[in-house]
């Protein structure tokens, strides 16, 4: 068996939360997306579920972490090249995100990284195993 992984985190802005993701080439699986919640789709097996903070807070105890200062999760994902890691952060920072981190160039692996519209750091990476140091 396969496992999912359904990654849960807030937004304050549904609306423009998902018209972010759209612009960055991300998709919504529509069946679990409502007022209150959005269901960005990773890959077959991968999912973002991005709720507002009240509905957020139904599922959790203790309070949400202020993104504003703290980190709660590291949310990253690959890309399958270089340009497109750049293509990718580049919209998102055109599109509202904001600069978070230097950009990590070691060669075999390629990495920069974003915060969304509510503060959530994004790492995009492409890696090249075939020139990873042994």
């Amino acid at each position: 068996m396969s496992r999912m992984l359904f990654v849960n985190t807030t937004a304050t802005d549904i609306p423009a939360t998902r018209e972010f993701f759209s612009g960055l080439g991300f998709e919504f699986n529509d069946d679990f997306c409502d007022d209150t919640t959005l269901c960005l789709v990773v890959n077959d097996s991968s999912f973002v579920m991005i709720m507002t903070p009240e509905k957020f807070q139904g599922f959790i105890t203790g309070g949400i972490s202020d993104t504003t200062k703290d980190r709660e999760v590291l949310l990253a994902i690959s890309a399958e090249s270089r340009e497109a890691v750049d293509t990718l952060v580049d919209k998102a920072l055109a599109s509202g995100g904001s600069a978070w981190q230097e950009t990590q160039d070691h060669g075999w692996m390629y990495g920069r990284s974003f915060r969304d519209l509510d503060g959530h750091a994004w790492e995009v990476s492409y890696m090249d195993l075939s020139a990873m140091a042994g």
